[in-house]
C-alpha cells in the first residue's frame, strides 16, 4: 500500500504554486516544555494554507480535455482557495460552494482569485452534497478536499519536506486531521521511511470524526460538529483516509477550544503570525502530549496548516487562550455583604494579578462575587488558592472549567439591585501592574460601601474599574477631595442611561 504513494508523493507537482515551507525551531515553546519543537510554516503558503498542495497537484494531472470542462469543490475555505489558485494558474473555469458559515476572510480571498462561489448549508457536508449535485449538473471535476490519491500525495509533500529538513531524526509529528487527507499523506511517507517516528493526529473535541471512526474500527458518521474549528469541522472522513490512517497514524488526541486558543497564543510568541483555529491543532495536540507523557528532551514537530483568521474570532481567542493555557482561574466567592470585606478579600489573594472581578450588591448578608486571577503554576496553584480561600472561611466554586460559565455567565453578573440609595457610579483608570487592583481597593478604602464593581484585566497598560459606591449627600464633598487626591483619572457615570437601564439601583 505504501509504495504506490511514495511514487506519488516524489513525483507530485506542487512546486509550481508551492514553496518549501521552512521547519522553524520555536524557540518559547521549546524552553517552557523542555523539548526540541519545531514548526512546520504552512501558514506562509501563497493562500496562508497548505491545501493548494493537493489541489493543485490534482488539477496539474487532469487530462486537457476534463481541465477544459472546468473544476468544481466544496470546501470551508482553505482547500477552495487551493482550487481557486490552481484553476487559475491552469486557466481553467472554477465553482467553489463553500457553507454559509465560512469566515469572510476565506470568502473573500476565493473571490479574488477568480473563482465562482456559491454558499450552501451549515457546514462542510451539506456543501459536499450540493457541490456534487453541481458537478453532475453542469458535468464539472470534482476535486475532493482529502479522499483522492492526487489530493493526498500533494498533501504528503510536507511529509517529505519534514524528513529532509530535519534528517528524519525526530521522535514525533503532530498532525491536525480533518477529513485525513494531510495526515494520510504525511504518515505514509514518514512511516516507510521511518517507522519509529510517531505520528500522532489531533482533532476538536467537538468535531472528532477520525478519532471515533478508528475507534470504531470503522467510519463514522457524526450527528454534529463544533465550527469554532472550521477547517476540520467535517463529519465524516474519506474512505481511503481512514484506511490509511488506521494502517499508519499512532495516536489521535483530542483537544478543547481553550486548548486550541491557548496553542494559537504560544505560536504566536513565537513566530509573530496568527494561525486559524484548525492550524494551531497540532501545537495543542503536542502540548497537551508532553504533559500526559512527561517527555522531555525529544525531537518534535507541529504542522501549522493555516492562517486564514477572521480579524473579529482574535476577542474571542485572546479571552481563552489563557484559560486553556492554565494561566487563568475563574472562581465564584461568597463574601460578607458589608463595608471593607472587598479589600479584606484581595488582601488574602495577595499580591496575585487580578485579571477580572465582577459584583453587584445583592441585600442580605452575604454576596456573590466572580473573580479571576493569573496562574504562573497552572493547576497546582489553583487548587492552592482554592484550598486557601476555603480555610479562611470564603466558600468558593471553581469556575475554570465550566463553560456556561466562561462564555456567558461571566458578562451578567450584575443587574438591578433594589433598595440602594446614594449610589454613585464611576469609571476608574489606574496604571496596571501586579496589586494593582489592592492598591486600587486601599487608596478608596472602606469607608464608603462598594456597591457595584467590574474590573477585567486586557493586558493594557492601564485598569479600567467601574465602581458603585454609597455617598450620603453630607459627605459628599469629603469624597470628591478623596478622588482628587487619588491621583486616579476618573469620570462620573451615574447620569448615563446605559447605567439607568441595566444597573441603577
Amino acid at each position: 500500500m505504501a509504495s504506490p504513494y511514495i511514487e506519488r508523493i516524489l513525483k507530485a507537482r506542487v512546486y509550481d504554486v508551492a514553496i518549501e515551507s521552512p521547519l522553524e525551531h520555536a524557540a518559547r515553546l521549546s524552553r517552557r516544555l523542555g523539548n526540541h519543537v519545531r514548526l512546520k510554516r504552512e501558514d506562509l503558503q501563497e493562500v496562508f494554507s497548505f491545501k493548494l498542495r493537493g489541489a493543485y497537484n490534482k488539477i496539474a494531472h487532469l487530462a486537457e480535455s476534463a481541465a477544459r470542462r472546468g473544476v468544481i469543490c466544496a470546501s470551508a475555505g482553505n482547500h477552495a482557495q487551493g482550487v481557486a489558485l490552481a484553476a487559475r494558474k491552469r486557466g481553467i473555469p472554477a465553482l467553489i460552494v463553500m457553507p454559509e458559515t465560512t469566515p469572510q476572510i476565506k470568502v473573500q480571498a476565493v473571490a479574488d482569485l477568480g473563482a465562482e462561489i456559491v454558499l450552501h448549508g451549515n457546514e462542510y457536508d451539506s456543501a459536499y452534497d450540493h457541490a456534487l449535485t453541481l458537478a453532475r449538473e453542469r458535468n464539472l471535476v470534482f476535486v475532493h478536499p482529502f479522499d483522492d490519491p492526487d489530493v493526498i500525495a500533494g498533501q504528503g509533500t510536507i511529509g517529505m519536506e519534514i524528513l529532509r529538513q530535519s534528517g528524519g531524526n525526530l521522535d514525533a509529528i503532530f498532525v491536525p486531521i480533518g477529513g485525513g487527507g494531510l495526515m494520510a499523506g504525511i504518515a505514509v511517507f514518514v512511516k516507510y521511511l521511518h517507522p519509529n517516528v510517531k505520528i500522532i493526529g489531533v482533532e476538536p473535541e467537538d468535531a472528532a470524526a477520525m478519532y471515533e471512526s478508528l475507534r470504531a474500527g470503522r467510519r463514522v458518521t457524526l450527528d454534529r460538529v463544533g465550527i469554532f474549528a472550521d477547517g476540520v469541522a467535517v463529519k465524516r472522513v474519506g474512505e481511503e483516509t481512514f484506511n490509511l490512517c488506521r494502517q499508519y497514524v499512532d495516536e489521535v488526541l483530542l483537544v478543547d477550544t481553550d486548548e486550541i486558543c491557548a496553542a494559537i497564543q504560544s505560536v504566536f510568541e513565537d513566530t509573530r503570525s496568527i494561525v486559524e483555529p484548525a492550524g494551531a491543532l497540532a501545537v495543542a495536540g503536542l502540548q497537551k502530549w508532553v504533559e500526559r507523557e512527561g517527555w522531555k528532551d525529544k525531537r518534535l514537530v507541529a504542522v501549522n496548516t493555516g492562517a486564514n483568521m477572521n480579524f473579529d474570532r482574535l476577542r474571542h481567542v485572546a479571552e481563552r487562550a489563557d484559560l486553556g493555557g492554565e494561566r487563568e482561574a475563574l472562581l465564584a466567592v461568597e463574601i460578607p455583604e458589608e463595608r471593607g470585606s472587598f479589600l479584606r478579600f484581595c488582601e488574602r489573594l495577595g499580591r496575585r494579578s487580578i485579571t477580572e472581578f465582577n459584583y453587584r450588591y445583592e441585600a442580605g448578608r452575604a454576596a456573590q462575587i466572580f473573580v479571576g486571577f493569573a496562574l504562573s503554576r497552572g493547576r497546582g496553584e489553583r487548587d492552592s488558592v482554592v484550598a486557601e480561600l476555603r480555610a479562611a472561611g470564603y466558600p468558593v466554586t471553581d469556575m475554570t472549567d465550566n463553560e456556561m460559565a466562561k462564555l456567558h455567565v461571566r458578562y451578567m453578573v450584575g443587574g438591578h439591585a433594589r433598595g440602594i440609595e446614594n449610589e454613585l457610579l464611576y469609571r476608574f483608570e489606574f496604571p496596571e501592574r501586579p496589586g494593582a487592583l489592592l492598591r486600587f481597593l486601599q487608596a478608596v478604602g472602606s469607608r464608603w460601601n462598594i456597591t457595584l464593581f467590574h474590573y477585567r484585566n486586557h493586558g493594557s497598560d492601564y485598569g479600567r474599574v467601574m465602581a458603585g459606591i454609597q455617598v450620603p449627600p453630607a459627605e459628599r464633598t469629603e469624597f470628591m477631595e478623596h478622588l482628587q487626591d487619588l491621583h486616579y483619572a476618573y469620570t462620573e457615570e451615574t447620569a448615563n442611561p446605559a447605567y439607568r437601564i441595566f444597573l441603577g439601583g
